[in-house]
């Protein structure tokens, strides 16, 4: 059953299409796909089979879809899907593009050449990596992911503080150590071997989605696999779309779905940016009788007093101008930060003036819902 958002084209939501990648997405609405995450063909470039020192053999990438017969015609490949992945992506749409050094730097350039906008490059650091046999190059243990959006004046979702968040409070870096897809998480096929050679962590997946979408936000997956997106997008409470070529991978990957449960609602909200809430002025706090003029404010530090005055300025020492010119002043610093620098009293304690400023986010808030 297809799901339609209203008042927008209809969308196979929530679907796994089969067939090519390219001829999928053109049959979409254009504009009408927030975030495409795509794991493309690495195009390993393999030169026979790979052993342990045991001798037992390696279960490598060696699948018919990993191979081109040469560069060129993987770059026509690369192109032809990135070019119809933007025209779907929606004028703020971003794009999370995962690959290894076989093919990773190819796509950069084609990224930049269809006119997306690098934001980042993010190393995947495995902690578990699959070991170097031949021992003739380094152990390969990251993978490397290109973060992009539509274009270079697009505003892209990050939710700064989420990411943040989930990083015990210390901003999330390019760099993320997370172990492969092992265990239980791995899908193995009726001869109990791996259904699909590069299966993603679901910890990849989760932390991509919460940074770089909201509930609600529409997914797709070019390259969907036996599924990780689709699984993850849905515990989350996002929609998904899937498009895959082979009927194996389709098939497990819709019954792993199926299995996949949602998040609770209420669960399934982050710690939202500052700079993504609504701007504040330091006067509506004067206007609204949160404040009044003559109020006296003082510095965090207790070193300061200001007045407040009619037209949401302060006065201090002969000094007049904004929370922020003021506090700067005072300080003799290049800047400062007025919202948690200033304090008013409550109760006969300090509380920065932030606190009067999300009292009316929260509000406003509340009106939009």
């Amino acid at each position: 059953m297809k799901t339609v958002t209203k008042g927008a084209p209809e969308l196979p939501l929530n679907q796994i299409l089969a067939g090519d990648c390219i001829d999928a997405m053109n049959s979409l609405p254009e504009n009408s796909v927030d975030l495409i995450f795509a794991d493309p063909p690495y195009n390993l470039q393999l030169k026979g089979d790979l052993h342990r020192p045991d001798n037992s053999k390696v279960d490598a990438v060696d699948d018919e879809w990993d191979q081109f017969s040469s560069f060129a015609a993987y770059d026509e490949f690369t192109r032809g899907w990135l070019k119809a992945a933007r025209r779907i992506l929606k004028p703020d749409g971003a794009i999370w593009v995962i690959g290894s050094y076989h093919n990773i730097f190819r796509v950069g350039a084609s990224l930049q050449d269809a006119g997306y906008w690098i934001l980042n490059d993010v190393v995947w650091r495995k902690s578990n990596p699959m070991p170097n046999f031949r021992g003739k190059r380094l152990t390969n243990a990251h993978e490397t992911m290109i973060w992009a959006s539509k274009s270079e004046g697009s505003k892209a979702t990050f939710n700064y503080e989420a990411l943040k968040a989930l990083n015990e409070g210390v901003q999330m870096r390019s760099d993320w150590v997370l172990p492969i897809c092992n265990g239980h998480e791995r899908l193995k096929n009726d001869n109990g071997d791996k259904a699909h050679p590069t299966q993603k962590p679901e910890s990849l997946l989760h932390r991509v989605l919460v940074g770089a979408t909201n509930p609600g936000d529409v997914v797709l997956d070019p390259f969907f696999g036996t599924g990780t997106t689709g699984a993850v997008a849905k515990k989350l409470g996002r929609n998904f779309i899937g498009i895959e070529r082979e009927e194996n991978y389709r098939k497990l990957a819709a019954k792993r779905i199926a299995k996949a449960r949602p998040f609770e609602a209420d669960s399934l909200k982050v710690s939202t940016s500052k700079r993504a809430q609504p701007r504040v002025p330091f006067g509506q706090l004067v206007e609204r009788g949160m404040l009044t003029p003559g109020d006296e404010l003082q510095s965090l530090n207790g070193r300061y007093r200001a007045k407040v005055r009619a037209d949401g300025t302060l006065l201090a020492q002969k000094t007049s101008g904004s929370i922020h010119q003021v506090g700067a002043a005072l300080e003799g610093a290049p800047s400062c930060n007025g919202w948690t620098y200033w304090c008013y009293k409550q109760d006969g304690k300090p509380v920065p003036i932030d606190a009067l400023r999300q009292q009316i986010r929260d509000e406003m808030g509340e009106h939009a819902n």
